[in-house]
């Protein structure tokens, strides 16, 4: 008794449950020591059996009755043990599988051993209930175990048991268990991919003979890469996906457009030959890092459009970006995942080493970032230029991070490609059906270096003998292929002279001069934009009228009768009625709002991400109100007029570079939107160089691709330490060149309305990094009236003279918090010293300073005053741009802290020692 009992505990609980649903639906759907288990505790049979006594669930299960012979006993115990072996299985069987295509197998783990559950040779013809296997509901062990080593130690390997809910474990392995994880696939079918293995063979072959020693990172070992995307693309294009954005790095991405992305082999062979950048000079980018969109015919007569995103390499930062992309695309059409896919492509290496992958996975069922589930392919080349994999992870697969996700692993031979069909199709299913992620790890080689003037086997010797005398995929899958008389000789050889005849003509045309590709212009939702140097005719109308600022700030201090507010918020939300009325200025945090609501009605929809941004870092922006009593969140925002554009004001995760790539994306297919990604602290920035140097502010010279991202960083010295000072004004100035950002700080709520509205209002579509306040934020001296915003425009310059200029002694030019500290520190009856804010760095306002010191004496010193130290902030640029003598005119030299390695003092007290220091500078004229 006491045997049984330990034997049915909690923890096969589960499996008795499931065996006990198929006995209550069919007797004979269960093995017969478990009918005559179940008929003995008196559970009635779906086939008429009629139970002899009743018993409770809980004494059915926990305490069966006792048998005179105790054979169901040994039954129960048995059954346990291929339980047991069944789940080692499905959690271990991948490590049996046969993914190297180098034919390095490993050894089959011992958890998969008969002897190690206490079965025996003797066992493997008895029938066992598989009521939770697929097939047939009975079967014997051999037959068990046949079917188990098919499913999960062929040439798919499946991890998928670290995912918590039953309902997606059961049907993952019902649906490889019940096909044994095979796809059976027509002649047509078979011919499909013969033909697809054959085009990414021959392009490869022809670019490597035409173009001697070039560098293309050839696709070559990993062709199976593109018969996969062939048959993910058919698939998802039956399931309803019209548009599919993609991402990867350098390796076999030309073989990707030409073959994939339906880029002409001429346009490729155009860029080999490099005859144009004779003609054009320090713009564009390498061949191999270059996007391209073009249509898919699909099956049926549907079209899947697909876009390739551009990519430097920097290799896995495209993901955020692709992601944001595709979630522009989605929001623009209602959509969640049914129409528009993300597909990302990956290196091993990169995959496992990059922590930009584990921020792009941590979005991927976030509701702000959500996209329906991406698929991400990893090729698996098992290599990082010349490190190896003991080298370059701690992990025993480079896909280990994604099991962070509640997703399926699939490990897949690359050199089987109808393996690969299998789980290409069983990843689409999984994403159609749970909305999640899918990653498909397929293992293949590089059978050159890492680009073709590279030498392999000078670090990977041993490595690089076995790929040499390894032949093709292509190759291998038409022998095979062959011996199926699924296809004839004659045939294959066709489509290799076919193939070769296309990329002739080709080839023959660009080499002749008959072929220029055509300049790429704006079109689609970017039509009607602008790019290039800032037109001096753009300068759209940023004023609202008065009574629609009112009535818009009065919108946002409403809230349902039943909501709870918070009662420190209650005086917040007082004074802001108080300003709709004109009884108070505006603060900081009432412009933005302002700006916000009026795009919004106007139709353009604000999309701002960052930490902790619905609040606010300073505790004051407050978009999203939470009730006090049950939580219940209220986004003040949604509440404008009836046909408001979105506004989305949303707390993003703690990262930077997988945030601010994401809203990077975004913006590439949003242009008329506000979008926005806030740091936490200006310094936070720093996280997010890559996304910065990379697309940010080189994408349109790169790649003809424009962005009207911004970027809100919270700058200013506070004496709150180096980390909370500087969001590195020198950085963005130091990247400044052709007109390809704007950089702004604003020292007013106005200006700061007025800069918002213009960068969505007006058609010239460039970045804006605008250096915001902190203390400045509540300061009482930094307001402005309703009467501001609705008249004027943003001003590049403010001075804060006019006819009183020709008395001047000293100009001290200047931005941000430190403006108001000179303000306050002047005092009231000097004439004698002008201050003049810079209110846009970039594109630097010569015009409007020149204007701004017209009547100023020559020779009257200007100076340039920041808080940061000297190496630091706008004055290296300033000095090596406009000299030691300003328009020829002024004598021009800098007030600043002495040059430093950090930014700041982390002491508050030295801090107010500096500062001093600094305004008695500005101030001595002696």
């Amino acid at each position: 008794m006491s045997e049984t009992a330990d034997s049915l505990d909690s923890q096969n609980l589960e499996y008795v449950e499931r065996l006990l649903q198929a006995y209550r639906r069919d007797a004979a759907a269960v093995s017969p020591e478990w009918r005559s288990y179940f008929q003995q505790i008196g559970e009635p049979s779906g086939n008429g059996h009629v139970p002899l006594k009743p018993a409770s669930r809980a004494t059915s299960l926990f305490n069966p009755l006792p048998s005179s012979d105790g054979r169901h006993l040994e039954a129960a115990e048995l059954q346990d043990r291929v339980r047991q072996l069944i789940r080692a299985y499905r959690v271990r069987g991948h490590l049996a599988a046969r993914l190297d295509p180098l034919g390095l197998d490993r050894p089959e783990p011992s958890e998969l051993a008969l002897q190690n559950h206490r079965l025996t040779a003797a066992d493997l013809d008895r029938p066992f209930s598989t009521a939770t296997v697929g097939g047939p509901e009975t079967q014997t062990l051999r037959d068990i175990v046949g079917r188990l080593q098919a499913t999960y130690c062929r040439y798919i390997g499946v991890q998928f048991m670290h995912i918590d809910e039953l309902e997606v474990r059961d049907w993952l392995a019902e649906r490889m268990e019940g096909s044994e994880n095979r796809l059976e696939l027509s002649r047509e079918e078979q011919l499909e991919i013969l033909t697809r293995l054959t085009d990414a063979a021959i392009f490869e072959q022809f670019v490597r003979k035409k173009y001697v020693g070039a560098k293309s990172f050839s696709l070559e070992g990993a062709e199976s890469l593109i018969p996969l995307l062939d048959l993910a693309i058919e698939k998802a294009a039956r399931q309803g996906i019209d548009e599919i954005v993609m991402g990867m790095a350098h390796r076999g991405r030309l073989n990707v457009l030409a073959n994939i992305i339906g880029k002409s082999p001429r346009e490729i062979f155009w860029e080999f030959e490099d005859s144009h950048g004779e003609t054009h000079l320090g713009a564009g980018d390498v061949k191999y890092h270059l996007g391209f969109s073009g249509d898919w015919p699909a099956a049926g007569g549907r079209t899947v459009h697909l876009s390739l995103c551009f990519n430097p390499s920097h290799l896995e930062f495209i993901n955020p970006v692709a992601l944001g992309r595709m979630r522009a695309k989605q929001d623009r059409a209602g959509d969640r995942g049914e129409r528009g896919m993300a597909l990302l492509i990956h290196g091993d290496a990169a995959f496992a080493g990059e922590g930009i992958i584990q921020e792009t996975l941590n979005l991927s069922q976030l509701a702000a970032y959500e996209t329906g589930g991406t698929m991400h392919v990893i090729v698996n080349n098992q290599i990082g230029f010349t490190t190896s994999p003991d080298e370059a992870r701690s992990t025993k697969y480079a896909s280990d991070v994604a099991k962070m996700l509640q997703i399926p692993i699939f490990h897949v031979n690359g050199e089987d490609p109808e393996a690969v069909a299998q789980v290409v199709d069983l990843s689409l299913d999984f994403r159609e059906k749970f909305h999640r992620d899918v990653v498909i790890d397929m293992h293949c080689y590089r059978r050159w270096g890492h680009n073709e003037g590279d030498e392999p086997s000078f670090t990977q010797p041993l490595l690089y003998r076995a790929i040499e005398l390894r032949p093709p995929v292509r190759n291998r899958y038409l022998e095979h292929l062959l011996k199926l008389n699924g296809v004839t000789r004659e045939e294959a050889d066709r489509i290799v002279e076919e193939r070769f005849e296309l990329l002739e003509r080709d080839f023959k045309q660009v080499k002749q001069g008959g072929f220029v590709p055509q300049p790429q212009t704006l079109i689609g939702v970017w039509q009607g934009y602008l790019g290039g140097d800032e037109p001096q005719d753009d300068a759209p109308a940023t004023a609202v009228d008065v009574k629609q600022l009112s009535e818009l700030l009065g919108k946002l201090t409403e809230t349902p009768a039943d909501f709870h507010l918070h009662p420190k918020l209650q005086r917040s939300i007082d004074r802001r009625r108080q300003m709709a009325a004109g009884e108070l200025p505006l603060d900081w945090s009432a412009a933005e709002a302002l700006a916000f609501a009026t795009l919004a009605v106007e139709g353009h929809p604000i999309n701002l991400k960052g930490q902790d941004s619905a609040r606010g870092t300073f505790s004051q922006r407050h978009a999203v109100l939470h009730d006090v009593i049950n939580g219940r969140p209220y986004h003040l925002f949604h509440h404008l007029a009836a046909n408001q554009a979105s506004i989305e004001i949303v707390n993003s995760p703690l990262c930077e570079a997988g945030d601010m790539g994401f809203q990077y994306g975004y913006s590439l297919d949003y242009p008329e939107a506000l979008v926005a990604w806030e740091a936490q602290y200006g310094d936070f920035v720093n996280a997010a160089q890559v996304i910065i140097d990379q697309f940010l502010v080189s994408a349109e010279d790169k790649w003809r691709r424009l962005s009207g991202l911004v970027l809100l960083l919270p700058h200013g010295f506070e004496g709150h330490g180096p980390e909370h000072s500087s969001a590195r004004l020198e950085r963005f100035l130091t990247l400044a060149a052709e007109h390809n950002i704007q950089i702004a700080v604003p020292s007013t709520p106005a200006q700061y309305f007025h800069l918002l509205r213009r960068q969505v209002l007006r058609r010239w579509r460039k970045p804006l990094v605008v250096f915001t306040p902190k203390s400045l934020l509540r300061h009482p001296e930094v307001v402005s009236s309703l009467e501001d915003l609705s008249q004027g425009t943003f001003r590049r310059v403010i001075s804060s003279f006019g006819s009183d200029s020709a008395s001047l002694r000293r100009v001290i030019l200047c931005c941000g918090k430190i403006y108001s500290e000179l303000a306050q520190a002047l005092p009231p009856e000097s004439i004698s010293v002008g201050l003049v804010r810079i209110e846009q760095l970039y594109p630097f306002p010569n015009k409007e300073l020149q204007e701004a010191l017209d009547g100023v004496h020559d020779d009257v010193p200007v100076y340039w005053m920041q808080e940061e130290p000297e190496n630091m902030g706008a004055w290296p640029y300033l000095s090596r741009t406009l000299g030691n003598r300003l328009f020829g005119r002024f004598p021009f030299s800098g007030i600043a802290r002495a040059e430093s390695a950090s930014p700041a003092t982390g002491s508050s007290a030295a801090h107010k020692r500096e500062q001093q220091e600094l305004l008695d500078r500005a101030f001595d004229m002696g």
